[in-house]
């Protein structure tokens, strides 16, 4: 593999612009390209449906500080989006119409909000959030409306939900699920989530399908699948995101059957000198035997980081586990809140659930555990001294006995 003299990096969020900064750290001296269509310099999103929309922050934490690309000589085009990428000619296009040669190429164009393909489903008032200025907008409508209805108990929805309640909206969820967050946690632990935002005043409308929008000029609620019609002040589409690839697809790439961009253990997709990160990386995941695509912040950190070496003929496999956290509610405005972080990928329909701690209290630690006793996923809500020791447990797959995850010491564990 030659050195490469021109590095495009194509995304500016998380992902891409860590990439990029990674590159520049790491010594390199030559090109160094960062494209996107947010308008704003790079920015992490977990702020955005928690301490923005809450009110308690203004701005996301920033990727680098403000001044950090025109000082590393990192070109960054913000609001530009790449049109066409020519994988024989090694060439990005992008929609001012100019050409951008690469000797490497990283593709890290993200994720973009769904939306609901229901009769007016396309009108104009329903609200997405995916970017800065999405959160802005979505937190002053909260904090105008009176009635919020929001479509989706994932992480957004719930999230959501509890920024809406915190500025005094009544709050609505429709999914569905039977429980909130059921999919990723399984109904013993989103019962939890459940109680939680019972307690602060939210009305779950959950089993329900959303068969249309509502509203002549701009959306006004809801028409559920048994004929309801639910109004609010906002609605909140909130029922998950689709990666990226149209780029990547058109440009002749391969696609997996989660629907991201197909890319080995190292993150290089089948063209030469082209990878793939972030959302839209679906990667043979060696610790996993199997392809794994993931959305979350620390993914998109790890993976830019990584890819920065490989990119010089490293390929060395990523085996990062999935990590993320949560906040809902504020401890500090009263009433019951939950932090957490989880880490690792369970099976939910084949691993156990054990509970070290107090469900009822919102303070315990979840694990996942296989059939032969490994530790495949673990949450901890409130809880904040064993994170290391989980990390450990998850990363190594360290098999323990049930009694010794609810009342053993976790360090000593392995």
């Amino acid at each position: 593999m030659s050195e490469p003299r021109k590095i495009v990096v194509v995304g500016s969020g998380l992902a891409g612009a860590t990439a990029a900064a990674t590159v520049r750290e790491r010594g390199f001296d030559g090109d160094v390209l960062l494209l996107g269509a947010d308008t704003h310099r790079p920015y992490e999103l977990p702020p955005l449906s928690k301490a923005v929309l809450l009110g308690n922050a203004d701005e996301p934490d920033w990727v680098r500080d403000e001044g950090y690309w025109d000082e590393h000589d990192i070109r960054l085009l913000s609001g530009t989006t790449a049109t066409r990428v020519e994988l024989g000619a090694r060439l990005v296009l992008d929609d001012a119409g100019d050409e951008h040669r690469y000797d490497r190429l990283v593709l890290a164009t993200g994720s973009r909000p769904r939306t609901l393909k229901v009769p007016g489903g396309d009108l104009p008032g329903l609200y997405t959030l995916r970017t800065l200025d999405d959160a802005l907008r979505l937190r002053a409508a909260f904090e105008a409306a009176k009635r919020v209805l929001i479509v989706g108990a994932g992480w957004i929805g719930t999230e959501a939900a509890a920024a809406a309640r915190t500025h005094g909206a009544e709050v609505t969820v429709v999914a569905p699920e039977n429980l909130p967050l059921a999919n990723v946690l399984g109904d013993e632990v989103a019962r939890a989530f459940y109680r939680l935002h019972e307690e602060h005043g939210v009305q779950w409308r959950l089993g329900e399908g959303v068969a249309g929008i509502t509203g002549d000029t701009a959306a006004t609620g809801v028409r559920l699948s048994n004929g309801e019609e639910l109004y609010a002040d906002v609605v909140l589409i909130a029922v998950g995101a689709a990666p990226r690839v149209e780029l990547a697809h058109a440009a002749g790439l391969e696609l997996a059957d989660d629907g991201g961009v197909d890319v080995d253990a190292g993150l290089r997709t089948a063209a030469p000198d082209v990878y793939a990160i972030g959302d839209i990386a679906s990667e043979f995941h060696p610790r996993y035997g199997r392809r794994v695509r993931v959305e979350h912040w620390a993914t998109a950190r790890t993976q830019g980081e990584h890819v920065a070496a490989n990119l010089f003929g490293a390929n060395e496999p990523y085996l990062n586990s999935p990590y993320f956290f949560s906040d809902q509610y504020d401890p500090d405005r009263g009433g019951p809140a939950i932090g957490c972080e989880y880490r690792g990928l369970p099976v939910l329909d084949r691993d156990r659930v054990v509970v070290r701690g107090d469900l009822e209290a919102y303070d315990f630690t979840a694990f996942w555990v296989t059939p032969g006793g490994e530790v495949s996923a673990a949450m901890n809500v409130n809880q904040w001294d064993d994170g290391d020791a989980l990390q450990k447990l998850v990363d190594e797959r360290i098999a323990v006995t049930d009694d010794q995850l609810r009342s053993g010491n976790l360090a000593d564990l392995g």
